[in-house]
């Protein structure tokens, strides 16, 4: 764990659930597992607030438990399930583009509370879309139980371990913390639900007709209301899938970036087949026919199983190797090299680095290494066509970057620098784990930039805010346009300037964020692809 991760994890922490957690997720992160009392006296904090940090790291699966064999529970932080929440608006707008806004609303939900019941996801959902509707028009509980049916069967939400259920004939002492436990074939079990109802509106007002405020309302008993029909089924985003999804989107871009788009509609139905039954983690997608993949092409696809056989020979021919071929019955069997593929889209994304920050001349050295795979110094003058001192000082800025690293290799044990070979390699592995370093410090910077932005203006931030509730409450009573413009002048030309400013800061500061963490999904994933084959 580097120091830039635990500084970007703890400003995840502090900016999603305020300074207390952040203070013991930070500590867990740092330590490793630790029992209660010792987080309690170590972060100087009391037994009580521990406790609720401790519960809503683990309701939104940043901290995982484990009971040892002298009955001490320990709790552990997750601290690349930290890192992901940089991915949330991510998994959401996914979520929007294959399943509208009601899919939205369903991961947001979800991601927001950690863990939800699908009865309560439907009828928060559902409120929440009456809330946007026209006035007349509700959201159904049946429309969105089916769109949350739909993401279950994708596997992009899942259920949540649960404990067991245990006969009452055991009568020793309760274990000290419990055991949960799923199988694989019930992780995506929706539970048949009857939701009758529609989405309801808030009322404008929380006081009712009494004038009885709606917090001092006696709380009747809840004895008569019918039990929960899923209580205790809960479900959560399945994280991976999403990442699963990211990964097929990414290959089936650089196809077309480097095909055209008939070839990456064809890698795209190959992925689409494959997505229940490759996991994720595999080298390789099951193979498929020539004959399977023809029949399930988008149906406005119109293009002859000749034609697509030539595309399919054209990919397997392919010197990226995104495409392989793994037999000949069923009119070819084709299987997507995924590990070749993210090793592709990471050697890309150096490339682009290396030319952003060093040159185009640069960038060429860097290919020729990659392409040749160990060059001396006298070999890349020649090969690039530079001349040697130009050559010597690219290299060497290359070298001090990690970039690039040296090899000796020596003709006799003593190791003299006249008899030894200097070669010039690049370890991909190597430069993707320092690249994702760097990537981790520019989004924690990224994120504190923002923070000192919204702060420096948090006067003008609130003084727009309450214009705005003004307005909007003057606009429910009808209020007049001269009485409305008067209030908007109450923000004078150069505040209205200075909140434009602000907010096209902020927004590049997000779009920046965003766009450096798809490097950080590329490289986490070919290091974790790399990894698992060695």
């Amino acid at each position: 764990m580097t120091q830039a991760e635990i500084k970007l994890c703890s400003l995840l922490l502090q900016e999603h659930f305020g300074e207390i957690v952040e203070k013991i997720g930070v500590h867990l992160i740092r330590t490793g597992s630790q029992p209660l009392r010792v987080i309690a006296h170590d972060t100087g904090t009391s037994l009580d607030q521990v406790k609720k940090a401790l519960c809503v790291l683990i309701q939104h699966n940043l901290v995982i438990y484990q009971v040892h064999k002298r009955g001490v529970v320990e709790y552990e932080a997750q601290c690349s399930r930290v890192l992901r929440m940089l991915r949330y608006p991510r998994y959401i707008y996914t979520a929007k583009t294959l399943y509208s806004d009601t899919g939205e609303l369903i991961v947001e939900e979800l991601l927001l509370n950690g863990k939800m019941t699908m009865s309560a996801v439907v009828k928060k959902v559902a409120d929440r879309l009456t809330e946007t509707m026209e006035d007349g028009k509700t959201m159904d509980y049946a429309e969105v139980s089916n769109t949350f049916v739909r993401l279950a069967d994708t596997h992009f939400v899942q259920r949540c371990p649960w404990v067991p259920a245990t006969e009452n004939s055991d009568p020793g002492p309760p274990p000290p913390a419990p055991i949960l436990v799923i199988s694989e074939k019930d992780m995506y079990l929706v539970p048949k639900l009857s939701l009758i109802g529609k989405g309801k509106r808030r009322r404008s007002s929380d006081e009712d007709a009494a004038g009885e405020p709606k917090a001092k309302r006696p709380k009747y008993s809840t004895d008569n209301k019918e039990p929960i029909p899923d209580d205790g089924i809960y479900w959560q985003a399945n994280l991976d899938r999403f990442h699963q999804h990211f990964r097929d989107q990414a290959i089936v871009s650089a196809v077309a970036n480097r095909m055209d788009q008939t070839s990456s509609e064809v890698v795209r139905t190959m992925l689409r087949m494959s997505e229940i039954t490759t996991p994720s983690t595999d080298p390789f997608t099951q193979p498929l026919s020539s004959n399977e993949i023809f029949r399930s092409l988008p149906v406005g696809y119109n293009i002859s199983k000749q034609v697509l056989d030539q595309y399919l020979t054209l990919l397997a021919d392919d010197p990226l190797e995104f495409v392989g071929k793994s037999g000949d019955s069923g009119g070819g069997m084709y299987v997507i090299n995924l590990h070749k593929a993210l090793g592709s889209l990471a050697t890309a994304t150096l490339e682009s680095v290396v030319q952003e920050r060093f040159g185009s001349r640069c960038a060429r050295i860097f290919r020729l290494v990659l392409q040749k795979k160990h060059l001396e110094q006298k070999q890349v003058e020649d090969f690039a066509m530079i001349p040697a001192k130009e050559a010597k000082d690219m290299l060497y800025k290359m070298l001090s970057g990690n970039f690039i690293s040296l090899q000796e290799i020596p003709k006799t044990p003593d190791h003299a620098p006249s008899r030894t070979f200097y070669l010039y390699t690049v370890n991909i592995l190597s430069a993707a784990r320092m690249l994702l370093h760097r990537c981790y410090k520019s989004i924690a910077n990224l994120i504190e930039r923002r923070q000192f932005e919204t702060k420096e203006n948090k006067r003008l931030l609130e003084k727009s805010q309450r214009v705005e509730a003004i307005i909007a409450s003057m606009q429910a009573t009808g209020a007049e346009e001269v009485q409305l413009q008067e209030i908007e002048e109450m923000i004078t030309a150069p505040e209205r300037q200075q909140l434009e400013t602000l907010k096209r800061n902020v927004n590049k500061l997000d779009a920046s964020e965003i766009q450096v963490d798809e490097t950080i999904f590329l490289l986490e994933s070919y290091i974790e692809s790399t990894m698992k084959r060695q």
